[in-house]
């Protein structure tokens, strides 16, 4: 049986996060584009003045998974929240962290009176359009945006 814990990133979490978003990047064939430094992702999601957030999922004390999200406002809906990265590890794809990922964000979101979740798809990630389409998210057409209402 596998221990699993969803909870907040802490700064030690930090290169295991940016290892997971390399992980990504190659997943995505641009590993080169991930130019953010360890430095800058410390600073920016645990300084002064953070700009990030993440949850992780913890699988037997290791980070396995992370919904990585800021604060977006629009004009038409008000505060919602921004998922820039939804990622598990390719060895625990399919385990269900990703649902699990999701669903804690959805209810971080509502009790932080968010008024909406929004995020992207690459149009050709099949497997991570028919997880989102689970949640009768929103889908626009080419860069697929991607919205939950609350």
């Amino acid at each position: 049986m596998k221990n699993i814990i969803i909870r907040e990133a802490k700064i030690e979490d930090c290169p295991r996060i940016l290892e997971l978003i390399k992980e990504l990047a190659l997943y995505e064939k641009a590993p080169e584009q991930v130019t953010v430094t360890l430095k800058e992702m410390q600073q920016c999601g645990f300084g002064e003045n953070p700009i990030w957030g993440s949850l992780v999922a913890e699988v037997n004390g290791e980070v396995q998974g992370i919904a990585l999200h800021y604060d977006r406002y629009s004009t038409w809906k008000g505060r919602r929240l921004y998922l820039e990265d939804l990622i598990v590890t390719e060895k625990m794809r399919g385990a269900g962290l990703g649902k699990l990922l999701l669903d804690e964000l959805v209810l971080f979101a509502k009790k932080n009176n968010y008024h909406g979740m929004v995020w992207q798809v690459l149009d050709w990630n099949e497997p991570a359009i028919n997880f989102y389409k689970k949640y009768n998210a929103d889908f626009d057409p080419e860069w697929i945006n991607v919205s939950v209402n609350f």
